[in-house]
């Protein structure tokens, strides 16, 4: 039997970075607000303290802080006229599970996407004309401008206590930095981190190239922070251990860390452990959500939890999933074009290569998460798309992340996969060889979408989401020219051996890490007939259901999303204050 709950002024579904944004702001104004999350605390656990944080076996290869593949996964097809397949094992992309979400366990990483990127579209039919997006490619402006959020971006760096390098200050290019970023209004919060071997190669060669090489801005806090809450970061350790790991040094920006211990001790803050929601219970005929249906996992018991005010800001599949299971809006059809719920699903179109340097001592079990010198000559629409077949790019970056014994192998080609020789060419180039990587946009396509399979359940008896994703022509075009660009570089570094460099190409495969950085499918627009949520991510079939996270972006750029998602969730949290003192459409 369901049991009723008391209702609650604003319920939010999913505990992770977007849901502490949004707290952050709403708790500030005496709102009262409760997290439901599914998985549980990780602060305290084997995963947060030495040594048992260090075990790459649990923590990386067997991802003890991912989802539960067992429990819920996903099926894909290539296009819509293949029978889809259950992933088994998950390795492309790893949403978190706990309280901080994903953002405990990422690399760090954080980038304000290109000015131009919220009005893409505008901003390519300006360039270029109405016929360079190709008919198959969906872009579509958001509906809301970087200037607007840009004072978001800049508390969300001082929050988390970002390490870089500005590039742009209101306008003016600053040397050292990304020319290419958008406008800020400052500085970092702090200095950048420490260059490794890899990125100093990498920049000279880049430099003699003519290209503009910068730190990549990261949430490894270069130094000793406290934040505008008075939260506290500790200084990095360079320890290896970041990306499928929890800082036991609490100096990577994670929300375990900057705030959920801050939330607890707010009044009208409530975070629900082991609380997997099954649904939304939505009234068709007023247009209105009115509560939630979770399942508690530790007692088995199912309950109704009443709210004024819904937000779903889980991970992008989760979102997708709780909108399509009850119906909320319309489900896009390939065929027809109709509907826009599971519409413009992204992925990120990355490559790279490994570079072999005998002369050379690389150190890679001294490193972090964001250990990486970038350049952006290739990225986004930075260089001239004219009398090119493909829009989009990529960043190009000399990475360092960490010497793990277990996956940290990179061998040269031909080297036999074990024996005598695998072993020789372990110890030869373990401390001698580096890679370059493409992170890379991706763009919508009319065959890429997001449904619900019809036929694989999940453990709660629920159909599992359905993925019909590969790399269609734009993107396998663009990873073709950044790869060559990338490789270019690579030959001019003075490596014994380099490559081979291989750009993305179907079919897409689940196996491979690309990252966790998937998007759409309850986009944001202007339009209801081309989005699901408005520019200020509300429902446009529930005025008080709101969406938020990286099913709202409407394209993928060859950034990290976590910049822009961080940004509109603190927007959110300021939006909904005001929608709750005056329930309306906001415009």
């Amino acid at each position: 039997m369901i049991k009723k709950l008391p209702s609650r002024t604003v319920v939010i579904v999913g505990g992770g970075l977007t849901a502490g944004l949004i707290s952050r702001q709403l708790t500030s104004q005496g709102i009262d607000v409760l997290v439901l999350e599914r998985g549980g605390d990780h602060s305290n656990g084997a995963e947060a303290k030495l040594p048992s944080q260090r075990d790459e076996l649990r923590w990386d290869v067997r991802q003890g802080l991912v989802q539960r593949w067992n429990v819920q996964t996903y099926t894909l097809r290539h296009n819509r006229l293949d029978t889809s397949s259950p992933i088994r094992w998950m390795e492309a992309f790893l949403p978190g599970e706990g309280a901080g979400g994903a953002a405990n366990h990422w690399n760090g990483h954080t980038w304000r996407w290109s000015e131009y990127e919220p009005a893409i579209h505008t901003h390519y039919v300006n360039r270029y004309g109405k016929k360079a997006i190709p008919g198959n490619v969906t872009l579509q402006d958001w509906g809301v401008s970087y200037q607007q959020m840009e004072p978001y971006h800049d508390l969300f760096e001082k929050l988390f206590g970002i390490s870089g390098k500005a590039g742009n200050i209101e306008g003016k290019i600053h040397a050292g930095g990304n020319p290419f970023e958008a406008p800020r209004r400052g500085e970092y919060a702090q200095k950048p981190l420490e260059t490794t071997q890899a990125g100093l190669l990498f920049a000279a060669a880049a430099q003699k190239m003519g290209y503009h090489p910068f730190p990549t801005p990261a949430a490894n806090s270069s130094g000793i922070y406290t934040n505008p809450d008075g939260q506290k970061l500790g200084q990095c350790q360079y320890c290896g251990h970041c990306e499928r790991f929890i800082c036991e040094a609490q100096a990577k920006g994670s929300p375990e860390i900057l705030l959920y211990p801050m939330l607890k001790q707010r009044k009208g803050f409530e975070l629900r452990l082991q609380a997997h929601v099954l649904g939304i219970n939505y009234d068709s005929h007023a247009k209105r959500a009115t509560g939630v249906r979770y399942l508690d996992l530790k007692s088995g018991q199912e309950y109704e939890q009443p709210a004024d005010v819904i937000v779903l800001a889980a991970f992008t599949m989760s979102n997708n999933k709780l909108l399509m299971l009850d119906g909320i809006g319309e489900q896009y059809d390939p065929v027809t074009g109709r509907g826009v719920l599971g519409r413009n699903f992204c992925y990120q179109t990355n490559s790279g290569v490994n570079l072999f340097m005998k002369d050379r001592w690389m150190n890679p079990f001294l490193a972090t998460g964001s250990t990486a010198i970038t350049i952006d000559d290739f990225n986004n629409d930075n260089f001239d798309h004219s009398g090119m077949d493909f829009l989009g790019g990529g960043m190009i970056s000399a990475s360092m992340f960490g010497g793990r014994p277990i996956r940290s192998r990179r061998l040269p080609p031909a080297t036999p996969r074990w024996g005598t020789a695998w072993k020789k060419a372990n110890a030869d180039w373990y401390t001698h060889s580096m890679s370059l990587g493409i992170q890379g946009s991706c763009y919508p396509n009319t065959e890429n979408f997001l449904d619900l399979d019809p036929t694989y359940k999940d453990a709660y008896g629920q159909p599992l989401v359905r993925m019909t994703f590969d790399w269609r022509a734009n993107e396998e075009k663009m990873s073709a020219f950044v790869t060559r660009k990338m490789e270019e570089i690579a030959k001019n570094m003075g490596a014994d051996i380099v490559g081979p460099a291989k750009p993305r190409k179907s079919p897409f495969d689940t196996r491979v890490y690309q990252s966790t950085h998937i998007t759409g499918g309850t986009v944001m627009g202007e339009d209801p007939r081309t989005s699901v949520v408005s520019p200020h991510l509300q429902h446009w079939d529930s005025q008080n259901l709101f969406v938020v996270g990286a099913s709202v972006f409407a394209h993928n750029a060859g950034y990290n999303p976590t910049g822009p998602l961080a940004a509109l969730a603190l927007r959110l949290g300021d939006d909904l204050a005001d929608y709750v003192r005056r329930p309306r459409m906001l415009g």
